[in-house]
């Protein structure tokens, strides 16, 4: 199989998509969900609602096997009608272990919810490139394959069969990277970053080449020439959809490569240094401060002074919140 960059994307950054709980309901309803720090996704499993999205002017309607996913904390209203006073989910879900929540006769619609889980550190790659908003549209040409897994994910939780909790993990990350293909689709209305650049496919192959051996140094003759353009109008198209120049991006992934590998406090910052193509620690050094900021000694050290603290801290309440995950 050949070298998938968004793949790596993922892969770095530990995402994660973890179903937490749902509701279903029956005449006129509302709920309010607060903001949160995470990146939320739910999606409509039967009938229609209405989402009233905290500054967005005028609210969406969800069809049955839409998804939304909100990459940023802002709170929202999911409900049967716009002018119906909402319950708070806090009220709601409250009670230590409650997922699921029965509103009215609940005959009407079913929902279920959850949120994406990333790397603390290198997460916020991830979580730079997503939109703040996906509306991710059953009439889309995925909707067969949403209509399958949301399928799958109510059976998984409705039969309680044996592994049902690992297959129900599994057709959630299915149906998290699902919804971004869908996204991606849509490549060409994109604003310029990482996420625009992995979808293009006339960058692809030199995409490809740098994810494949990020240690090599690559000339953007090479990398034109695997995409079958002149070094003009590669560095032109590349900029334009990614936002920074092809040797850039290969710097930049390098050193996110570079963070992970930096987390083993047991690797030498040399050792760091020649895996990823840099033929002196202080190139490598200075490369790294340069794109993060800090030296990579100092970054080590930051890292693991926060993995202290947090090891002595107690567990907040905030854990069994199960409104901050629905």
């Amino acid at each position: 199989m050949q070298v998938d960059p968004f793949s790596d994307v993922l892969t770095l950054t530990n995402a994660e998509a973890v179903v937490t709980g749902g509701f279903t309901a029956g005449g006129p309803w509302a709920i309010r969900f607060p903001a949160r720090e995470k990146i939320k996704f739910f999606a409509v499993v039967k009938g229609r609602c209405w989402v009233s999205l905290d500054g967005e002017p005028e609210p969406a309607l969800f069809e049955t096997g839409d998804i939304g996913l909100l990459s940023v904390p802002r709170g929202f209203v999911l409900s049967s009608d716009p002018s119906v006073e909402p319950v708070g989910a806090m009220e709601l879900f409250s009670g230590a272990g409650r997922t699921m929540a029965t509103i009215g006769d609940g005959n009407d619609f079913a929902h279920i919810g959850g949120h994406v889980l990333l790397d603390p550190i290198r997460g916020r790659l991830f979580a730079d490139i997503l939109p703040q908003w996906i509306h991710a549209r059953a009439a889309s040409s995925h909707a067969v394959v949403f209509r399958w897994l949301l399928d799958r994910l109510i059976d998984e939780r409705d039969e309680d069969q044996p592994g049902a909790r690992l297959a129900a993990a599994q057709l959630t990350q299915l149906l998290f990277i699902q919804i971004l293909r869908s996204y991606i689709d849509t490549a060409s209305r994109m604003p310029a970053g990482w996420l625009r650049a992995l979808a293009d496919p006339r960058i692809a192959p030199a995409l490809r080449l740098m994810h494949g051996d990020p240690a090599r140094s690559w000339h953007l003759e090479e990398l034109a020439k695997a995409c079958a353009m002149s070094r003009t109008s590669f560095a032109f198209h590349f900029r334009t959809v990614a936002g920074v120049a092809p040797l850039t991006y290969l710097a930049e992934w390098r050193m996110h490569l570079a963070e992970r590998a930096l987390r083993n406090e047991k690797t030498p910052v040399a050792v760091v240094a020649r895996s990823l193509g840099y033929t002196s620690e202080s190139a490598f050094s200075n490369a790294f401060k340069r794109i993060k900021g800090s030296s990579p000694t100092a970054y080590r050290g930051i890292l693991y002074a926060s993995k202290e603290i947090a090891s002595t801290e107690p567990l907040s309440n905030d854990v069994r919140d199960t409104t901050s995950e629905m």
